[in-house]
């Protein structure tokens, strides 16, 4: 139909068909005329058309006429008569017809409500054509639900569905309704729905006049459901329901019983509610109550002749939807009572179709049922489960209504199963990448709601659009339900489906065997890969570029041909316990696929289809070169295990780790045991020069040639896979077998290595012998040790600074490189600085007990430490509580570890305490990972001292500097670390303590998140007033939602509680082993023996020490008396005699003590100084240095006053002795906890300082100041830059000039002795070494007056001025770095006196490199003691 007969509204066109209803509104309207013939004519005067119009409208309202047939050739005309000129015309292509003229009255009309329903009935019960959907409808002949395409008028059902829902809402109204009844005559097309609730007032409205009854179903917008504010569990909503259905009813009955008013009332309406029948009220002696509702469909007005088959299943769907959702009531569909008594019965409908669905499918093998969950959630809840065929399903109610489209209620539900079960599947197989819209395809969602007050998207009301939070209930699924969905088989069916998507996307990753592969620009390839030669090719896999480099030189004797070579990019990805796009972005294992051919899911029986017929691995001979290896056998294990069973495919190339030689003999060691054996075996190791291979970049070209000429050797294949070697790379790789490779690594017994020597490679031995040693490896390196608390990296930057003597800060870039070359540290840099920054850091929530200073920014608590600066800008150096902790007088007794023929840092330090306690620790290993608190210092010395008492140790509570709140124990191993917040007024609290490890700006982000994007959280708004140390946010609330959060706990409320466990306590104890703690008492009980054991040994040593030095000073002053007394002659005799006779007078040998300073840790007490320079010269003369000690003494020796002095020495070591020798180990132990505690206190007052001192040490005021710089300040003078006053007021008497030389000698008096040590020389470097190279102006020469005699001669030139005249050669001793020489350079002192003339100074440098001092006395010099 046209739009201008859709607007003309003439009543004998009405039309249902959308089509026809829907037409532009914009377009100009004319009238359609009534016969064929009219469309050829000239249009009609206008001033008639008004009138006939008119008289139309009020004349037929409803015609019965069935504008949803077949048209007629009549209707044809008139829809081309009618078409308009801008609509029609262009959309038909057609010659426009005369256009009529209509007046605006013509033009705009208006409909009644009861025309427009109609007219447009797809505003109201959609769409009255027919339509073809799948869905679920009842199988009346099989007696079950069935999922198939159904044709139906969506309109009609829903007339129908309206009658139903009235007849389910009134269960809400009295829940005494216990029976429905539904008849559906198809061959009369009537239907009649009944229930015996209460029925329908039957008494006259107040306001409108008429019968309750007559108003509810003749007269439309009228319904119970207006009132918004009251919660409503009913199904209606905008009064039309069943008002519809009597408009679109020929004939439409109402008959209800009220008990109230003992009577009955009937009335019928007919042509489209357009006539009403009078009422018929009766009484009711008997008191029933019921409604029931009898209407026979305009069936004309759907298109349709009767009810046919499709639409009577659907009908009868809903019925059993009543009986399925209407809780206690019996339902009975044409007099016949069905089965169907509850929700849960109702859901099995659906899954006995799926069942005998499948068994259908299968051709009638049995298959098994889907298991339903259900759970009733409260009194308006009840949900199903069951696991879909791979879409997801879902069957929902609303009220009653069959929301067929689902909703926010079905999503409600859904959401909550895929959360859990996201979070299952993870926990099952970390490696599945799943979304919640992949569980959901698994799905099957049955949901029966009542919801207050629910709105849908439309009056068909097919999806409910009521938020979740409007529901009037919070239905939450129980952890049990959760538990029953877990069990069933979803997380099967969901992990089947990524799998099966995951191999699909690797295939299109596939390699395939061709000859040349583009866009690898890092692969040397093979020239016969991919050809007819491609099984003679070996692709070897480097451990990075240097290796690869390595590999291509060995390629120039064995030819490109049939060698190829890739380098790995760090280490593989463990693919075992990979998620899918991790392995899809793994650009390594994409190019291995490619470079090899390899296609996924394969079984390979042999090499034909690749393009390399073997692979070998070429790593460093570490560790980490182990693993790399391993972790290619664990790709190659899991993708593709049939490749290993392939004879001679895998092959490992080995490079010696440590190579021998003496003159042109040589030999290689692939393993440190069998070195260290070859050391003992052979009685002149020591003539033997030894290298460490300890990477493949060590190895030069010449000896990549060697490799791969002597091939054989050193190419060696992995044997076939046995039983159990899968099972041993999983247990290797696996993460879910974390506890099985705990067991794996206790049985390690040390010394255990591959034997290289072998003609081909177990899995099982590479396992056992060789990757086991990278997870013990990685454990020593992540998890501390007991004893001193620290990690081999770190303790190799503790023992680097003792070694170095670190008495003055130090650039962190410089300590790493110093560490990494005397400790053998083989690790990256980045890693070494990050130790070192640790080890500094004191910040709130890191250390307790810092062993180096943090001279610099060293990051705060605002990001836990990750704002820390770059390793060159900042410095460090020993704190002084590093040797409290760690007594120089333990380093003789501690076992010194030995790498590349060095001796390196300590097996373990002995602090005074446990020190794992005091700091702490965290770590992940292989197996093992580890969790260790911080606790008080004092705490732990007091427990020690019990325990010195025999007294029991009292349990303590985690602690750490700094922090202001609470540490509570709420159960075994559990601790609550809470922050500080108060009230201060009805909107404001503060929070001035965070909990440990919260830091400063992730708790910002949480107070962000709580005012919300659109600020409108609970907090309104916050302000910040903390610095690096102190926490202070104040935070503004509404009164009522601070009253809320107080009733919830404002700790709680603000988050400002976290969980400490204590029960993975783990370390190396003092054995060397992984041990479980229980709790920190447990180690302390364990450090007190060893640590007493320790004293006692401290004990031993220096009192033998103390003898020693005691007779050696005695015989030095005996040996001095003789030569005096002239009782022994020394001078002209032969050394040989000379020692003879000093053995016949009972002097003791003393030999040289090399050995003791091997670890760099002891200093020599009276050993002369220049015993270390014929150190080697004692290893070639065995024994004719032992009595140097004496030969060896200077000619002032000989004086009356050294002898005294000696006799004086020795008597005091001899009352030292005896004084040692009273104490016992406990005694030791006391003192050194006393100087401890004296540290750690002034350490603690310096952190308490920290942020109310500035740098000068003045008490800093706190105030809330605006910007001030230099121009601001009334009357100043400039201001020196480097001056660490605030600012100088300038006096008049000095702005005219005086007072010039107090200004000069300012500086001066800065750089007194006193603040020596806290000078800023070490700052003006550059300068001093700008002054020290530039030479002075040539013009010097001839405008000064050369210096006199006595200036030029004066030695002290060559010496700072500060410094007094030493020995050069103590200078040596104390040499450390360029840069010192350079803090201690005459550059950096203060503008001389102006008589001094500058050539002096240069002179004095001329005179220090000259010829006549020894280079290592120049740059020792100006070292300082």
């Amino acid at each position: 139909m046209s739009s201008s007969e859709g607007e003309s509204f003439d009543l004998e066109n009405i039309s249902g068909t959308e089509s026809e209803d829907y037409a532009p509104p914009i377009k100009k309207t004319t009238k359609a005329p009534a016969k064929k013939t009219v469309a050829t004519k000239p249009t009609s005067k206008p001033s008639k058309l008004p009138a006939k119009s008119k008289a139309v409208s009020k004349k037929k309202v409803l015609v019965d006429k069935d504008d949803n047939a077949d048209r007629s050739a009549v209707d044809v005309d008139e829809v081309v008569d009618s078409g308009d000129e801008s609509a029609g015309s262009s959309r038909l292509k057609a010659p426009a017809p005369p256009k009529k003229n209509k007046t605006a009255s013509e033009t705009y009309t208006k409909l009644s409500q009861l025309e427009h329903i109609l007219k447009r009935p797809d505003s109201y019960i959609g769409s009255v054509e027919t339509i073809t959907v799948q869905m679920w409808t009842y199988d009346s002949e099989n007696k079950r639900m069935v999922h198939r395409d159904v044709k139906y008028v969506p309109g009609f059902f829903k007339i129908v569905d309206e009658i139903l829902v009235n007849a389910a809402d009134n269960k809400i109204n009295d829940s005494g309704m216990d029976i429905i009844k539904v008849n559906i005559d198809v061959e009369l097309g009537i239907i009649s729905v009944y229930n015996n609730g209460k029925g329908i007032p039957i008494e006259m409205h107040s306001r409108e006049k008429i019968y309750i009854p007559e108003l509810i179903f003749g007269h439309l917008l009228s319904s119970s459901n207006y009132d918004d504010d009251e919660k409503k569990l009913t199904g209606g909503r905008n009064g039309y329901g069943a008002k519809l259905a009597n408009i679109y009813s020929h004939e439409f009955t109402v008959d209800t019983a009220d008990k109230n008013t003992s009577q009955k009332y009937k009335q019928t309406w007919t042509d489209n509610m357009s006539k009403v029948g009078t009422a018929k009220i009766t009484k009711n002696g008997k008191g029933e109550e019921y409604t029931k509702v009898t209407f026979k469909p305009d069936l004309k007005r759907f298109g349709m002749q009767t009810i046919d088959e499709d639409t009577l299943s659907l009908l009868k769907r809903r019925v059993y939807d009543l009986a399925g959702t209407v809780k206690d009531v019996k339902v009975f569909l044409n007099d016949e009572r069905l089965k169907i008594k509850n929700f849960k019965q109702y859901v099995e409908l659906y899954i006995n179709s799926a069942a005998a669905e499948a068994v259908e499918t299968s051709g009638g093998a049995a298959q098994g049922k889907p298991a339903v969950i259900y759970e009733q959630i409260g009194p308006r809840w009840e949900v199903a489960f069951a696991v879909s065929d791979g879409t997801f399903q879902q069957v929902s109610f609303a009220n009653s209504i069959a929301t067929t489209k689902g909703g926010t209620h079905v999503n409600h539900m859904a959401d909550q199963i895929a959360k859990n079960l996201i979070a299952a599947i993870g926990k099952k197989n970390k490696g599945a990448t799943v979304k919640p819209a992949q569980i959901k395809n698994h799905m099957w969602i049955f949901v029966n709601a009542l919801i207050e007050n629910p709105t849908f998207d439309s009056q068909t009301k097919e999806t409910l659009t009521l938020t979740a939070s409007k529901f009037g209930t919070k239905p939450a699924l129980s952890e049990e339900f959760m538990k029953k969905v877990q069990k069933s088989t979803i997380i099967d069916h969901v992990l089947n489906w990524a799998k099966f998507k995951a191999d699909q996307q690797i295939k299109k990753t596939d390699g395939s065997k061709r000859n040349r592969l583009a866009g690898m620009t890092k692969l040397a390839d093979a020239n016969n890969a991919g050809t007819k030669h491609a099984e003679r090719c070996t692709l070897i896999l480097t451990e990075g570029d240097s290796a690869k480099a390595l590999a291509v030189a060995g390629l120039g004797v064995v030819g490109r041909d049939n060698f190829g070579v890739f380098p790995l990019r760090g280490k593989l990805l463990n693919v075992r316990e990979a998620k899918h796009d991790q392995i899809m972005k793994n650009e390594e294992i994409q190019n291995i696929k490619k470079i090899m051919g390899l296609q996924h899911n394969k079984e390979y029986s042999n090499i034909n289809s690749l393009r390399y017929g073997r692979l070998m691995i070429m790593t460093d001979q570490d560790h980490d070169g182990s693993h790399i290896k391993g972790l290619l056998i664990n790709f190659l294990d899991h993708f593709y295990p049939s490749l290993l069973k392939l004879p001679n495919f895998l092959v490992e190339f080995v490079t010696p780790i440590v190579r021998v030689s003496k003159g042109k003999q040589r030999i290689d060691f692939f393993t440190i045991p069998e070195y260290e054996q070859w050391l003992e075996d052979t009685p002149d190791a020591h003539k033997w020069d030894s290298k460490y291979y300890k990477g493949l970049g060590t190895s030069n070209d010449s000896d990549a040639r060697y490799y791969f000429s002597n091939m054989a050797k050193h190419m060696i294949p992995f044997a076939t896979t046995q039983d159990g070697d899968r099972a041993l790379i999983d247990l290797a790789f696996s993460k879910k077998k974390a506890d099985d490779r705990k067991e794996w690594l206790r049985q390690f017994k040390p010394g255990t290595y591959l034997d290289h020597n072998m003609d081909e490679i177990p899995y099982s031995d590479f396992i056992n012998r060789e990757l086991i040693l990278f997870s013990m490896a990685d454990n020593v390196r992540s998890i501390p040790s007991a004893a001193d608390g620290l990690k081999p990296g770190q303790r190799k930057v503790v023992w680097g600074c003792f070694k170095r003597k670190l008495k003055k800060e130090i650039k962190v870039a410089q300590l790493v490189g110093y560490i990494s070359e005397v400790a053998a540290y083989h690790h990256g840099e980045a890693s070494l600085t990050m130790t070192i920054v640790n080890l500094a850091q004191d910040y709130v929530g890191s250390n307790n007990l810092n062993l180096l200073l943090p001279n610099g920014q060293y990051g705060t608590r605002d990001q836990g430490g990750k704002d820390h600066a770059s390793a060159r800008y900042i410095f460090t150096e020993l704190s002084a509580l590093s040797r409290a902790v760690f007594n120089p007088a333990d380093a003789p007794l501690l076992t010194y570890l030995k790498e590349d023929n060095d001796w390196i840092e300590p097996e373990y330090y002995m602090p005074v305490i446990p020190l794992v306690l005091v700091n702490g620790a965290e770590g992940i290993g292989t197996g093992w990972s580890t969790t260790i608190p911080c606790y008080n210092p004092v705490d732990i010395v007091d427990n020690l001292r019990r325990l010195m008492a025999g007294e029991e140790i009292v349990p303590m509570l985690p602690w750490w500097r700094g922090f202001k709140g609470t540490i509570k124990k709420v159960g075994d191993h559990k601790y609550d670390v809470t922050g500080i917040v108060r009230k201060i007024n009805d909107t404001t609290v503060e929070v001035t303590e965070l909990p440990i490890h919260k830091w400063t700006q992730t708790y910002k982000a949480e107070l962000e998140a709580m005012i919300g994007e659109k600020g409108d959280g609970v907090i309104k708004d916050y302000k910040e007033h903390h610095d690096n140390v102190n926490i202070h946010f104040v935070i503004s609330m509404a009164a009522k939602d601070l009253e809320k959060a107080e009733e919830q706990g404002l700790t709680e409320f603000f988050k400002l509680t976290s969980k400490i466990n204590t029960s993975n306590m783990i370390a190396f104890n003092f054995e060397g082993k992984i041990q479980k703690y229980a709790s920190p008492e447990e180690i302390i009980e364990e450090f007190y023996p060893q640590r007493l054991a320790y004293y006692q040994k401290r004990k031993e040593y220096l009192a033998n020490e103390l003898q020693i030095q005691f007779e050696r000073l005695s015989n030095q002053a005996r040996f001095v008396k003789m030569i005096v007394d002239k009782e022994l002659v020394v001078s002209n005799r032969k050394k040989n005699d000379l020692m003879a006779e000093l053995r016949r007078l009972k002097f003791r040998s003393f030999p040289k003590v090399t050995k003791a300073k091997a670890a760099g840790e002891t200093e020599d007490v009276v050993q002369p100084e220049d015993e270390e320079d014929e150190a080697e010269e004692s290893v070639k003369d065995a024994g004719t240095t032992d009595y140097d000690y004496l030969l060896g003494m200077a000619i002032w020796s000989l004086t009356k006053e050294k002898i005294e002095r000696l006799l004086q020495q020795a008597a005091d070591k001899d009352t030292e002795l005896l004084a040692l020798l009273e104490r016992s180990p406990n005694d030791l132990w006391n003192e050194d906890l006393d100087i401890f505690l004296k540290e750690w206190e002034k350490s603690c007052q310096e952190f308490d300082n920290k942020s109310l001192l500035d740098a000068n040490g003045k008490k800093i005021k706190k105030k809330q100041a605006t910007l001030e710089h230099r121009k601001s300040l009334p009357g100043r003078k400039k201001v020196r830059a480097d001056s660490d006053s605030e600012f100088e007021m300038a006096p008049a008497a000095q702005a005219k000039g005086k007072g010039k030389a107090k200004a000069k000698e300012g500086p001066l008096k800065r750089k007194s002795p006193k603040v020596e040590e806290d000078s800023d020389e070490d700052y003006i470097k550059p300068a001093a070494k700008k002054m020290k190279t530039n030479q002075a102006p040539v013009t010097d020469f001839f405008d000064k007056k050369p210096p006199g005699p006595s200036e030029s001669k004066k030695p002290v030139a060559r010496k700072p001025s500060s410094s007094k005249p030493a020995p050069a050669k103590k200078a040596v001793a104390k040499r450390e770095s360029d840069d010192e020489i350079i803090i201690a350079s005459d550059s950096d002192a203060p503008p001389a006196p102006p008589k001094r003339p500058a050539r002096a100074k240069t002179k004095k440098y001329i005179e220090i490199e000259s010829d006549s001092v020894s280079e290592t006395e120049d740059v020792s010099m100006f070292e300082e003691d």
